[in-house]
C-alpha cells in the first residue's frame, strides 16, 4: 500500500503540465533546424538524422523503466531528477562543438524525458481522484502536450531563423528551471511505497533493449529499407527480447509491467488508441510540413507560423473533450474525434503542386487538429481508469511508450509509403503524390482509431465503481485483503 499525500492539487498540475510541454517540444522543435546544424557542426548526411533518432531511441527505450521507477522510488524523486537531466543535456547540446557531443546531449535529454514524463502523469493520477476532476486535469494536460509537439514545429523555424539554432535546445532550459520551481510549492514528496520493492532488474534490461532494438530498426529504415538484412535481423533480435520479457514479466515477484494490467479493456484499448491517433498525428506534422517547404517553397519561420491553427485547434478539441468527458463516457468525444481527424487528413490528400497555404493547408489544419485534439484528451484518462495508486506509473509509461511508438513506427512506414510513390523524382508534382498518399494512409489509421474505440472501450462511464466480483478479483491478484 501507499502513503501518499496529495499535496497541492493546482501545483501539482502547474508542475506536470509544463515539464509535459517541455518534452513534447522538443520531438519537434529540433526538425526545422536540422539543415543549420549540418552546416554549423559539420554532420555528414547519413549522420545528421541521429539528432532526431536518438532523441526518440532514448525516450521510447526507457519509457516503462522510468514508470515503474517511479513508482518504487518516489514519483516526485523521479520527476525532479528527470527533469534536471533534460535541463542540463539540453544546456550541453546548445553549447555542442562537435557532432557526438550534440548526439550525446540529445540521447540524455530523452533519459531525462523518460524519467519526468510518466512520473508527471503518474502524479495527476494520483493526486486527483478518478471522475471529473481528474479528467479535467488530464484534459489539460493533453492540450498542452498537443500544443507543445504542434508549437514545436513554429518556435523551431522562428528560433532557427531570428536567434540561430542553439536556441532551439537552450530554450528548454528556462522552461525546465520554471517547471522545478514549482516542485516546493505543493507537489508531496511522500508519495512512495511503504514497503519497498526490488526493481525488476530483468525485465528493465529486457524491454530497454526489446524496445530500443525495436526504434532503431524503425529509424533506420530511411537509409537501410525494411527488406535489408540488418533491419530484419534488428527486428528480430527486438521480437526475441520482448518474448523473453513477457516471459519474464509471467514469472517476476515484482513486473516491470503487470501483465494483468493490459487485461481492463480500458487500458488496453487506449493504449491502441494512443499508438494509432500517434502515428496519424506525427505524420500530419511531417507531411504537411515537407509539403509546405519542398512544395509551396515557405521558409522555415512561415512554416512554423503556419502551424498556428493546428496548435490551436488541438487545444480547442481537448477543451471539448475534456467537458464532455467529464459527463460523459470517453467513447462519446473518442469516436467522433477520430472521425473529424480521418476527414481531415482526407482532405489533405487532395493536396495540389500549385495550391497555397489558405486553399490546401488551412481548412484541413483545422479539421485534423480539432479531431486529434478530441481523441488525446479522452485517452489519457482512459488509460489510466480503475489503475491502483501504486501501478500508476507502471500505466503511465506504458501509455507514454505506446505513443512514442506509434509516432516513430507509423512515421517511419508512412514515410516509405510516400518514397515508394516518390521514387527518385525530386520534382514538386512528385513529393506532392508521395505527401498526399501518406496523408491519405494517416486518414486511415484514425480510421481504425474510431473501430477500436467502438469496439474495445468499455460503454460505462469512465470513473464508475467497479463491479464487486471484479474488484475482488483485482484485490487478489495485487495480494490485498477485499
Amino acid at each position: 500500500m501507499y502513503k501518499n499525500s496529495r499535496g497541492r492539487p493546482g501545483a501539482v498540475l502547474a508542475a506536470a503540465t509544463v515539464a509535459q510541454f517541455v518534452v513534447a517540444l522538443d520531438m519537434s522543435v529540433v526538425n526545422v533546424a536540422l539543415p543549420a546544424i549540418r552546416t554549423a557542426l559539420g554532420f555528414a548526411p547519413l549522420d545528421l538524422s541521429w539528432v532526431v533518432h536518438v532523441y526518440a531511441l532514448t525516450f521510447g527505450g526507457t519509457l516503462l523503466l522510468g514508470g515503474r521507477a517511479c513508482d518504487l522510488y518516489g514519483r516526485r524523486r523521479l520527476f525532479v531528477l528527470g527533469l534536471a537531466v533534460f535541463g542540463l543535456c539540453s544546456l550541453a547540446g546548445g553549447l555542442a562543438q562537435a557532432p557526438w557531443q550534440l548526439i550525446a546531449a540529445r540521447a540524455g535529454q530523452g533519459l531525462g524525458a523518460a524519467a519526468a514524463a510518466p512520473a508527471g502523469l503518474a502524479m495527476l493520477a494520483t493526486t486527483f481522484a478518478e471522475g471529473p476532476r481528474r479528467v479535467r486535469a488530464l484534459g489539460v494536460w493533453s492540450a498542452v502536450n498537443a500544443a507543445g509537439g504542434a508549437l514545436g514545429v513554429l518556435a523551431g523555424g522562428l528560433l532557427t531563423e531570428y536567434a540561430g539554432w542553439r536556441w532551439v535546445m537552450l530554450i528548454n532550459v528556462p522552461i525546465v528551471a520554471a517547471a522545478l520551481a514549482l516542485v516546493p510549492a505543493g507537489v508531496p514528496a511522500g508519495t512512495q511505497p511503504a514497503r519497498r520493492e526490488r526493481l525488476d532488474a530483468l525485465g528493465a534490461v529486457l524491454a530497454t533493449g526489446g524496445i530500443g532494438l525495436l526504434v532503431l530498426g524503425v529509424v533506420r529504415t530511411d537509409t537501410l529499407g525494411w527488406d535489408s538484412p540488418s533491419t530484419l535481423g534488428t527486428f528480430a533480435g527486438a521480437a526475441v527480447l520482448l518474448a523473453a520479457f513477457v516471459l519474464a514479466e509471467t514469472r517476476a515477484a515484482a513486473p516491470l509491467l503487470r501483465l494483468g494490467l493490459l487485461r481492463s479493456r480500458w487500458v488496453a484499448g487506449a493504449n491502441v488508441l494512443v499508438f494509432l491517433a500517434a502515428s496519424g498525428q506525427f505524420t500530419a506534422f511531417y507531411f504537411v510540413s515537407l509539403y509546405m517547404q519542398q512544395v509551396l517553397g515557405m521558409g522555415a519561420a512561415a512554416t512554423g507560423a503556419a502551424f498556428l491553427p493546428f496548435s490551436v485547434g488541438l487545444v480547442t478539441g481537448t477543451i471539448v473533450a475534456t467537458r464532455v468527458t467529464a459527463t460523459h463516457t470517453p467513447r462519446t468525444s473518442l469516436v467522433p474525434g477520430a472521425l473529424l481527424a480521418a476527414g481531415g487528413l482526407t482532405w489533405f490528400a487532395f493536396i495540389s503542386p500549385d495550391g497555397g497555404f489558405l486553399t490546401d493547408v488551412l481548412g484541413p489544419s483545422v479539421i485534423t487538429s480539432i479531431g486529434a485534439g478530441l481523441v488525446l484528451a479522452p485517452v489519457a484518462a482512459a488509460a489510466t481508469t480503475g489503475v491502483a495508486h501504486r501501478e500508476a506509473g507502471m500505466a503511465s509509461g506504458l501509455m507514454n511508450s505506446s505513443r512514442q511508438l506509434g509516432g516513430c513506427i507509423g512515421l517511419a512506414a508512412l514515410a516509405t509509403v510516400a518514397v515508394h510513390r516518390t521514387g527518385t523524382a525530386t520534382d514538386p508534382a512528385a513529393l506532392n503524390d508521395g505527401y498526399a498518399l501518406g496523408l491519405a494512409t494517416a486518414a486511415a489509421l484514425f480510421l481504425l482509431a474510431a473501430v477500436v474505440a467502438i469496439g474495445v472501450l468499455p460503454r460505462r462511464r469512465a470513473g464508475t465503481p467497479v463491479p464487486r466480483s471484479a474488484a475482488s478479483a483485482e484485490n487478489r491478484l495485487e495480494g490485498t485483503p477485499s
